[in-house]
């Protein structure tokens, strides 16, 4: 059997974030199925705005290399962002930008081509992220990423975790779980 590596990261830094608990449920439902995962926590890679006479003067930021050579070496991306004011948080927006880039400061999306990605939102408010999770689809399509059509959108994600991380209902944990083992089990279809 092919190993697949399958990556997740959300969209915020906050710790207490919604959909960092969100992604954490998907990435075990990759795990069950026996791929490989890895979670990546923004708030350990931080990074300047994105800025190509930065990029010019002082080459690609550490961080941003280390995460192009994360992405390189996975085959799925499980992505569970919140949205900001209808849209794509700024964090994920300029991750995504730096990643793109690099090392000789050209456009080189080797790090996206050929992957493919779940989506998935967790908010409070009542639509759970869909108009950011829109946005994030429309982002990755344009770098190279084969985002499959089986998302989520968790509302009132205030209310909807247990303590143990897990979602409260059974039924919406299995979803989540059930995104997790979907990429895995496509991405070594593919393979």
């Amino acid at each position: 059997m092919t190993e697949i590596r399958i990556l997740a990261l959300a969209g915020s830094a906050r710790a207490g974030s919604f959909n960092k608990q969100l992604v954490r449920v998907a990435l075990r439902g990759a795990e069950e199925v026996g791929a490989s995962t890895t979670f990546v926590d923004m708030r350990d890679y931080p990074l300047p705005l994105y800025d190509g006479d930065l990029e010019r003067e002082s080459g690609l930021p550490e961080n941003a290399a280390a995460l192009r050579e994360i992405f390189l070496s996975h085959q799925g991306l499980l992505v569970a962002t919140p949205e900001y004011n209808g849209g794509i948080t700024p964090l994920l927006k300029n991750t995504l930008d730096w990643i793109s880039r690099s090392p000789q400061a050209s456009p080189d999306l080797a790090p996206y081509q050929g992957k493919l990605a779940v989506l998935m939102a967790a908010s409070p408010g009542p639509l759970g992220g869909l108009r950011g999770i829109q946005m994030v689809r429309t982002v990755l399509t344009n770098l190279g990423v084969l985002v499959l059509p089986a998302q989520l959108t968790l509302r009132a994600a205030h209310e909807a975790f247990a303590e143990s991380g897990d979602l409260a209902e059974p039924r919406q944990q299995e979803r989540v779980l059930a995104l997790g083992r979907d990429l895995a089990t496509t991405a070594r279809k593919l393979r």
